[in-house]
């Protein structure tokens, strides 16, 4: 006896905070059941054989409507109710994420003598997403990234970018970025407002987000993907070194384009095995 059903993501996953409510045909409130960790409603209340008015509701997401039928036996099978986010945006569950460094990637992108590109990357870093429930504008993410694993592949020009010129790695072993919000940029992008620390230097930068799905790993886990790009000054961070050749040109530019490439595991920790 009484009303069950399942409030889901448009790709699967348990919307934990939907509120369903049911209305007869006159439009009078009967029923009002939360859905619970799972986004099940399993609710007991007896209500007469009959049609009825089944609409859900979550902070976040678009409300659906539909008809049930209560039966001579006093039930309702709702089935499965699938809810969109508001403006069509999908994003992963809410909760906790933790990034894989294994299959993720911090990169950068520099000018060289003005008519080419040098590609580094920064081989230890880690963090961690948290997915806020009931407005994904409050969602935050944060992450470290260790200075002295900067790697161009030329020895040379990694004890130089290791030095007091550059990131200074011995006095600032960190780099440090944490989120203060989102902005949506469109169906699956973002623009994630944040403060990049490095050497020394505690700057507002604003990362290009683009959402790239979920799903299951072959270790039990779900992952989710994400790619963002953004780019820096090195004078914004007092790293103003630089060699003009005859031709006044710089040797290595200014401007640095970062990109990430970013797998991160649902839960607050990363797999054991």
């Amino acid at each position: 006896m009484g009303l069950t059903a399942r409030i889901r993501t448009r790709d699967g996953w348990a919307v934990s905070h939907a509120v369903v409510t049911v209305t007869d045909m006159t439009g009078s409130q009967v029923l009002r059941a939360e859905a619970d960790a799972e986004g099940a409603v399993r609710d007991v209340t007896e209500l007469a054989p009959g049609p009825y008015t089944v609409i859900v509701t979550a902070v976040g997401y678009a409300p659906a409507a539909s008809s049930a039928i209560v039966t001579a036996a006093g039930r309702a099978e709702v089935g499965t109710v699938t809810l969109a986010r508001q403006g069509g945006t999908e994003l992963p569950p809410p909760g906790p994420w933790t990034i894989d460094p294994v299959h993720s990637s911090v990169a950068a992108v520099a000018q060289h003598l003005g008519i080419s590109s040098v590609h580094g990357r920064f081989a230890e870093f880690g963090g961690s997403i948290e997915i806020a429930p009931d407005d994904v504008t409050k969602s935050r993410v944060e992450a470290v990234i260790r200075s002295a694993s900067v790697d161009t592949g030329n020895g040379m020009r990694d004890t130089h970018l290791r030095s007091a010129d550059f990131l200074d790695v011995e006095r600032h072993p960190e780099i440090t970025f944490r989120s203060a919000g989102l902005t949506q940029a469109g169906p699956d992008r973002w623009t994630v407002h944040g403060e990049l620390a490095m050497h020394g230097v505690l700057r507002p930068v604003d990362l290009d987000l683009a959402y790239l799905g979920t799903g299951p790993d072959p270790w039990g886990g779900t992952r989710a993907a994400f790619r963002a790009t953004t780019e820096l000054h090195r004078e914004d961070f007092a790293m103003n070194y630089n060699q003009v050749l005859q031709a006044g040109i710089a040797a290595i530019g200014t401007t640095l384009r970062v990109e990430l490439d970013i797998q991160a595991v649902q839960g607050d920790a990363l797999p054991t095995a």
